[in-house]
């Protein structure tokens, strides 16, 4: 992988800024925004990324799902070595382009399993407005994952207060502000889903649109559907016993109690615990932490982004 040059100092005079967190800025760049550390990562990406038309390209806002999504996908497509997940935590199978693949702390695509597969299986939280001009030449698959908008908040709040690289806490208050104004790393979130909401509809061979939700309600099918539609069917003998121990294995109450996903150790691109990428997986957990007033902004907001744009989600 090249590394074109971008450094942290290349943006910080030059683009639109606003503290989210204490006094961490974000930057935005091309109508998104990003903490300064992942954007020559991001740059390099789309400079420099080239698909493979067998690649597999997991897309999704923060804490809608990525960890879970992640099994899930080495597990339909690598059926033989799903054992892989009781001993390593799937971001470290599954790397995401922007932060382990490039920038900072850049490693080898073959240093990760899903890399050396028949098909690739990567992940990124670029929005797809900035991806286009990348993936679709490729003629590669996207699988986009999203939630209700107010329990992505809810996680995403709780996953930076366990954060090491803040002293201060940061107000819910605070929080609910930034993520209806969209400044929060890669928002605006309602952009985020709908880039990839309507490019299912333009593009369903290509681009796989599910909410967390759904597959929450019920697993098997949607495994079934991903399975299908990334060209590995549940179709042969044995692949029905196979299908509902992926659906097991790959729980949040199974995943969740493996060793290494309840680990204290960190990776060198993020300082946090891998235990910290599992918490509740509870849909509707934000009705303990949000007042009343801050689901009635979030609400009105949904609807006036996603419905009126014909994505009949988000509210309940």
């Amino acid at each position: 992988m090249e590394n074109n040059g971008d450094s942290n100092e290349d943006y910080d005079s030059s683009l639109p800024a606003e503290k989210w967190r204490g006094d961490e800025k974000l930057f935005q760049w091309k109508g998104f925004w990003f903490r300064l550390q992942y954007l020559p990562g991001t740059r390099q990406v789309l400079d420099n990324f080239k698909p493979l038309p067998s690649d597999v390209i997991l897309a999704s806002f923060p804490k809608t799902g990525t960890t879970w999504l992640k099994a899930l996908l080495y597990s339909i497509i690598n059926r033989s070595s799903r054992v892989c997940l009781r001993t390593t935590h799937p971001h470290m199978l599954v790397p995401t382009l922007e932060v382990q693949l490039y920038g900072t702390h850049q490693e080898s695509f073959s240093t990760f399993a899903s890399t050396r597969s028949p098909a690739r299986i990567l992940a990124t939280h670029l929005p797809h407005q900035l991806l286009a001009d990348t993936v679709k030449p490729s003629d590669c698959r996207m699988v986009y994952v999203t939630r209700n908008p107010k329990d992505t908040l809810t996680s995403f709040w709780q996953f930076v207060l366990k954060s090491r690289s803040y002293e201060e806490p940061w107000p819910l208050e605070v929080a609910v502000e930034k993520f209806c104004r969209g400044v929060v790393p890669f928002g605006p979130y309602y952009d985020h889903v709908l880039g990839f909401w309507k490019e299912s509809l333009e593009r369903p061979e290509k681009v796989f649109f599910v909410t967390y939700e759904e597959l929450k309600d019920d697993t098997r099918t949607h495994v079934k559907r991903l399975a299908d539609f990334l060209g590995c069917p549940f179709t042969g003998d044995g692949d029905e016993e196979v299908l509902e121990e992926i659906v097991i294995g790959c729980s949040f109450e199974e995943l969740s109690n493996y060793e290494v996903n309840k680990s204290s150790e960190h990776s060198q691109w993020m300082k946090l615990p891998f235990s910290s990428f599992f918490r509740k997986g509870d849909v509707g957990d934000h009705r303990n932490y949000l007042s009343n007033e801050m689901v009635e902004r979030i609400d009105t907001i949904t609807g006036e982004k996603f419905h009126q744009s014909g994505f009949i989600y988000g509210i309940n």
